[in-house]
């Protein structure tokens, strides 16, 4: 289709026909403000602070839900526009609470940074003050329906990204808000804490539980060794926090970070992704072998094993029992790491930090204790460790790169794409095809299993069986495979699930601002750090091979049962 002309702020441009007048203001380098839109979602047009004029048109128009036509002639920096959005923001602050250099969001708040743009000095008018009830009924997520701004962003993935659907608007006009169903708390409804709407909110209306004070509290305790792990995808995300690009890959410096916090060790959760290709594997083999339930799903995202556990728990049967690699981890720490360093369970504490805010309540789960109490003490998100460094003033640019402590800071490039869609199912291939034919991998890239699609598929030929694999994620695309499943059309051997849109990368607990275009990025990053790797299968980890020699024994084995593999529940 060919391009139309139109006219922006006087300068004639050609742009494609069909899209909106933001996106043709954006194409021209002038960045309208938004609060509702989010480049992933349905247009909403509900905040009416991207307006703009259009020459023939009475009133102002939103420039997000507004197509452009041959011959439009737009003005998005007369006085009438400014003063129209002055307006607006002063509306809103006037139902917020003024809190902002306490809030959580402070540096960060998109409302906050609209207002500093437009110049908004003062609140006009009567300013409401509301007093709901905040919510901190989760280990994961906070909310505070107080400084909601009702753009909808949270619902709108809550309901169409995750096709969960617990957050809704309620009321009409100024009493409008959203929130669980009558006003519920998030623990008395299933949520599965993926925290894709904090990720969303544009203000500190929700967002996750802040664990730092705990870990400070850890670190400044003589009597306790206080160790951390890292989840493969923050390594290139964290350096966000700082100004660099995204999918900036910044492992190194990630060490050197967290050794400046003062942590005694500083160990790698790809080290317990190795271990769980190993159980996950043999597992997969065994029911294969042995009449076991199929399709077997994967169960390292907590998010999604809640989301199964309150959804379809009929279909709990084809669940891995394997834990998540930050629980495998927990429990190895506590057992076998304190052995092999003197040390008594008791005085250590274990830090994850993850791009997931489910993860909160994984190490709260009942059954996470396999070491005899807790086995991972605190998470902390990739936005909460940031705002550790920036509060201790740690110039991230700076800083050395440096190594993970030995041994469970030893690791492949299959644990490290862990953190993309597709990652778990092709380090799970490189390894299952390999112990199964004998024969070494000519090519370790399963590259149908990479990328953004929604749902994918794959097929490998073990020794003339073929496996067939599937992997969705967001939970939206995994409900697809799960109706599948339940109506008996399902040929899968082995499916790959992540809770949230493009794996961990695209977590609750990942930087803010991120998107699809961002995950994709990541991704990316993640698979350079595979390919950089001078070891890229599981099975070929020195550390996890040491570990099965002198501890566990073998894959399945008693040990292996009772501290790397779970149960679940049903919710429903």
């Amino acid at each position: 289709m060919q391009n139309i002309n139109i006219t922006l702020n006087g300068k004639v441009t050609a742009v494609a026909p069909e899209i909106t007048i933001l996106e043709a203001a954006r194409q021209q380098g002038i960045d309208l403000p938004t609060l509702c839109h989010h480049p992933d979602q349905r247009v909403k047009a509900n905040c009416r602070i991207c307006v703009v004029e259009v020459e023939g048109v009475k009133n102002l128009v939103p420039s997000c839900s507004t197509r452009v036509t041959a011959g439009m002639n737009i003005t998005t920096n007369s006085p009438r526009v400014r003063e129209t959005v002055r307006t607006i923001l002063e509306l809103i602050f006037a139902d917020h609470p003024q809190e902002c250099l306490t809030c959580i969001r402070n540096g960060n708040c998109e409302l906050r940074q609209i207002a500093a743009k437009f110049g908004v000095r003062d609140i006009q008018g009567e300013k409401r003050k509301h007093s709901f009830s905040q919510d901190f009924s989760t280990p994961s997520l906070v909310r505070n329906p107080d400084k909601c701004i009702k753009c909808g962003r949270c619902a709108e993935a809550c309901h169409y990204i995750q096709n969960v659907g617990i957050l809704y608007s309620h009321n009409r006009s100024t009493e409008i808000s959203i929130s669980p169903e009558y006003g519920k708390q998030l623990a008395d409804v299933a949520c599965v804490l993926c925290g894709q709407c904090a990720l969303v909110c544009p203000v500190g209306a929700i967002h996750e539980r802040d664990d730092t004070d705990r870990v400070w509290e850890a670190l400044a305790d003589p009597q306790k060794h206080v160790v951390v792990q890292v989840a493969p995808a923050v390594r290139v995300s964290l350096a966000e926090e700082f100004g660099f690009p995204s999918g900036e890959i910044a492992t190194g410096k990630l060490v050197s970070a967290l050794r400046s916090l003062g942590f005694d060790r500083v160990f790698d959760t790809d080290f317990s992704a190795d271990l769980t290709i190993i159980e996950e594997g043999h597992e997969l083999l065994d029911r294969i072998a042995n009449g076991g339930v199929l399709p077997m799903i994967t169960s390292c995202s907590p998010g999604w094993i809640k989301y199964m556990e309150h959804y379809y728990p009929e279909l709990i049967p084809h669940l891995s029992t394997c834990k998540s690699p930050q629980q495998m981890f927990g429990a190895l720490a506590k057992t076998y790491y304190a052995q092999t360093s003197g040390l008594e369970a008791k005085d250590i504490i274990v830090v994850s930090v993850m791009p997931c805010t489910a993860k909160k309540f994984e190490a709260e789960r009942p059954e996470m204790d396999a070491s005899g109490s807790q086995d991972v003490d605190i998470v902390l998100t990739t936005r909460e460790l940031g705002r550790m460094l920036q509060h201790e003033g740690i110039d991230f640019r700076m800083l050395p790169e440096a190594e993970f402590d030995s041994p469970l800071g030893i690791s492949t490039g299959a644990a490290a794409i862990f953190g993309a869609t597709g990652g778990v199912m092709e380090a799970a291939l490189r390894t299952v095809y390999e112990v199964v034919t004998g024969k070494t991998l000519t090519d370790l890239n399963f590259t149908t299993v990479r990328g953004m699609t929604g749902v994918k598929e794959a097929s490998v030929d073990l020794a003339g069986m073929e496996v067939k694999a599937g992997i969705a994620h967001g939970l939206a695309n995994a409900k697809k495979i799960l109706e599948m499943i339940k109506a008996g059309q399902s040929d899968y051997t082995f499916i790959e699930i992540m809770c949230c849109p493009g794996g961990c990368i695209g977590g609750g607990g990942q930087p803010y601002g991120t998107t699809n275009e961002i995950r994709a990025r990541r991704i990316e990053a993640l698979y350079q750090v595979d390919e950089n790797m001078p070891l890229r299968k599981s099975h070929e980890n020195p550390a996890v091979q040491e570990l099965y020699q002198d501890f566990l024994l073998e894959p399945l084995g008693e040990l292996s049962h009772r501290l790397l593999h779970t149960q679940y529940c049903s919710r429903s």
